[in-house]
């Protein structure tokens, strides 16, 4: 157990609690305010979104110890908060709410874009709310409702906060006074599509991928072959679908784009990348920045690599390790199953070039778009859970 201490709705509160607990878990089972609703538990749906010093926050997926020291507001905190209680009369007013499931996480992020937004811009509060889901509504009378409070407000002089008064970062977006100087919020830059668009270059920064995969293939040439191969970058581009490149490619930087589709969503994420070798171990490891302005989302990713001689070596296996980070509206449907079935279409398309390129064959031409359909992914499913029923039978079986 550990002990940690927060301010609840203006109350300063300290427990002892399992390092596991959640942020939502400790306000419901804890300390009763069960105002806080829980529903897919993986930070999707927004039912669970609270204030962190004064930031949405999905409680769900934050743990309780990241924020001790910080100032926490539930829905039962904002009673008598001005703007959720004008919040409360459009969302009666407007009917933007059914079941009432939602409505609390709803508030929350209702507020902070009254807070932020200079002008009532329906888009604006679409993609604002994109994270709060709710079965009944439709959207439309939330849309409304948040819309006429900003309307309102500005009417009356009172003027947008576009930090909402934020002044630092910590683990869930708090600014208590744990958090370390290298946590500051620096000024604001331009977003890393309005910085492609004007033409300065992205940035390619390490990072911890939140999603890494395995894969691997085996082609019938020797590793000193394909890491050769692998040293020229615009060749290894050819072999993967979807992808092009833009101007001379170098190790250092290498700009392009790549073209995804799942089922009727696609996505062209425009970046730039740098490779890097290994030349005594037959490995390696690319890793980039991309974007998509259609959807503002924004990935990073890594593949690392490393080539194993086998067959005496005259074969070599292909070790993959794929991992990847996605935010933004994209994020909402790139869901691990998805990205894995489309990883291992890829990974299958991409070795097939590979060897008929290093074969002196003709490559042929790639897919103009890594392509995912419909009816894959529901085949896809029903294949993994007829496998894991299968599993599961076999494993009883042994076990009688």
């Amino acid at each position: 157990m550990n002990t940690v201490e927060l301010t609840v709705n203006r109350r300063s509160v300290q427990k002892a609690i399992e390092p596991r607990t959640s942020l939502a878990d400790m306000m419901r089972d804890t300390l009763d305010l069960t105002g806080t609703h829980l529903g897919c538990e993986h930070g999707v749906c927004g039912a669970c979104t609270i204030l962190v010093d004064g930031v949405p926050t999905r409680s769900c997926i934050t743990y309780a110890l990241a924020c001790d020291g910080a100032d926490v507001t539930t829905i039962e905190g904002l009673d008598d908060d001005e703007i959720a209680t004008e919040l409360r009369a459009a969302f009666t007013r407007e009917h933007a709410l059914q079941c009432g499931y939602c409505t609390p996480g709803m508030l929350v992020s209702a507020r902070d874009l009254v807070l932020r937004l200079h002008e009532p811009d329906d888009k604006a509060i679409r993609v604002g709310m994109s994270g709060n889901l709710c079965r009944c509504t439709g959207y439309v009378g939330i849309v409304r409702a948040v819309k006429s409070v900003i309307e309102a407000r500005r009417a009356r002089d009172i003027p947008a906060m576009p930090s909402a008064g934020r002044t630092a970062l910590g683990p869930a977006g708090s600014g208590h006074a744990a958090c370390t100087a290298s946590q500051k919020l620096a000024p604001a830059k331009p977003a890393v599509a309005e910085a492609a668009s004007s033409g300065a270059p992205l940035e390619i920064p390490d990072f911890t991928p939140s999603t890494v995969m395995e894969q691997q293939f085996t082609v019938a040439h020797p590793p000193a072959q394909v890491f050769a191969l692998f040293d020229d970058i615009a060749a290894v581009a050819s072999c993967l679908p979807g992808a092009t490149l833009n101007g001379t490619p170098r190790p250092e930087r290498v700009e392009g784009a790549i073209k995804v589709k799942i089922g009727p969503i696609s996505a062209n994420f425009n970046g730039a990348a740098r490779v890097e070798r290994d030349e005594e171990n037959f490995a390696g490891r690319i890793i980039g920045i991309g974007n998509d302005q259609r959807s503002r989302s924004t990935t990073q990713g890594e593949i690392r690599y490393r080539l194993v001689p086998e067959t005496n070596g005259t074969a070599t296996r292909v070790e993959l390790g794929i991992g990847y980070s996605l935010t933004g509206m994209l994020a909402q449907i790139g869901r691990s199953g998805l990205v894995r079935d489309l990883a291992a279409r890829l990974v299958a398309e991409f070795a097939g070039n590979l060897d008929r390129s290093l074969s002196g064959g003709t490559t042929s031409a790639p897919a103009a778009t890594a392509d995912l359909n419909g009816i894959s992914l529901v085949f896809g499913l029903l294949r993994d859970r007829a496998a894991r029923l299968l599993q599961r039978l076999t494993g009883r079986g042994r076990a009688t």
